[in-house]
């Protein structure tokens, strides 16, 4: 929480900031205006939180990073076990695709140092379990651990946008995930 805002004040940033990521998913290009408008907000009220578009999006990346963060960080990693980390990673995170999606495409964020490597850091723990998925044979060892992230990280957002489009159902999504994830899409045998 910002130290300068009290905790009220907070919770409305952080619902406007949860809202313009939705919007701006879908319009990439909305102006500040329209962010107001979609939040239900007048733009004198938003610019009361954030001066600029700029810093909107900075903002929006924060946000970003501190919601997927305190989600992983309630997901337990038992590195005998280390299979059943990625399950419920997928489980945590699909209702977070947006914000996934926001961190790994949004320009404005990819050129913010400090927020690039508050997302590095976000990643450290799935790419170690990649790692140790690799040893053990669930992956392939030639294929980088990044190029694995971020297929997940795709998978993650894909998901919640269908989801939220109703064209898979919330309670299948995860095992959907899943099975995606691991086997492709390849046809099994029965």
């Amino acid at each position: 929480m910002n130290k300068d805002m009290s905790e009220k004040k907070q919770m409305k940033l952080n619902t406007i900031l949860d809202q313009a990521t939705s919007l701006l998913i879908v319009n990439p290009g909305a102006s500040m205006s329209e962010i107001a408008e979609y939040v239900g907000i007048g733009i004198a009220t938003l610019h009361r939180y954030v001066e600029s578009r700029e810093q909107l999006m900075v903002q929006l990346g924060f946000r970003a990073i501190q919601v997927v963060g305190e989600t992983m960080g309630q997901i337990h990693l038992d590195e005998e076990n280390c299979e059943a980390y990625i399950p419920e990673l997928i489980e945590a995170l699909i209702p977070l695709g947006d914000k996934i999606y926001f961190l790994a495409h949004d320009a404005s964020v990819n050129y913010n140092q400090e927020i690039e490597e508050a997302d590095k850091r976000l990643r450290e723990p799935v790419i170690h379990v990649i790692g140790l998925l690799q040893q053990k044979g669930y992956f392939q060892s030639t294929v980088s651990k990044k190029w694995i992230v971020d297929v997940l990280y795709s998978l993650l957002f894909l998901t919640w946008e269908q989801v939220q489009k109703g064209y898979i159902a919330i309670n299948s999504a995860a095992a959907l995930v899943v099975d995606t994830f691991y086997h492709g899409v390849l046809a099994y045998d029965s």
